[in-house]
């Protein structure tokens, strides 16, 4: 976000909000045509919550969105889901294969709880922003496995940890 001036506008989103209030700018260096009005144009915008380099939007600028918000699913809500993911495409696998489940889905958890709290995101490692998308990515690799060459919990864990790797690991710069 561009840095405030003395009074809290900022430029950039004052241009946004003038055109979101007046359907165009004024153009300082034509006098023939000073105002130019801008027509046929949607603006969708998205934002994440101030902070880390964001600031907070001005209220001129905000009147113009409708506000959606959610909030963060808990453990107990996440652990059913990817369950329910895991348990579909991978139900059909060996009875060992099938008990095992609930662990890879709670150990998937720790660890994206353990990487999500220790990897915060820094100016230099911007890149460090976990969310559930990540923890998807694993279930996603884990659930393309086939049944003829996953006849074991060890080849399952093996899968897994690659995954997690992939995910996690190849974010790593140092």
């Amino acid at each position: 976000m561009p840095k405030k001036e003395e009074y809290g506008a900022q430029p950039p989103i004052e241009l946004v909000r003038q055109w979101l209030d007046h359907q165009g700018w004024y153009d300082r260096k034509s006098k023939e045509k000073p105002f130019m009005k801008i027509e046929d144009i949607i603006l969708i915008c998205a934002m994440g919550p101030p902070g880390g380099g964001r600031s907070h939007l001005t209220k001129r600028l905000e009147r113009h969105f409708n506000i959606i918000t959610y909030t963060n699913l808990g453990k107990d809500s996440i652990t059913q889901i990817f369950s329910k993911i895991l348990f579909a495409f991978l139900g059909g696998f060996s009875e060992a294969i099938n008990k095992s489940l609930d662990e890879v889905v709670q150990a998937t958890q720790r660890v994206y709880d353990a990487v999500a709290a220790t990897l915060r995101p820094t100016p230099s490692k911007s890149h460090y922003t976990f969310n559930l998308r990540d923890m998807s990515k694993i279930f996603q690799g884990l659930c393309s496995s086939q049944q003829k060459s996953t006849t074991q919990v060890v080849e399952l864990i093996r899968m897994w940890i690659h995954e997690n790797k992939r995910v996690f690991g190849d974010r790593m710069i140092s």
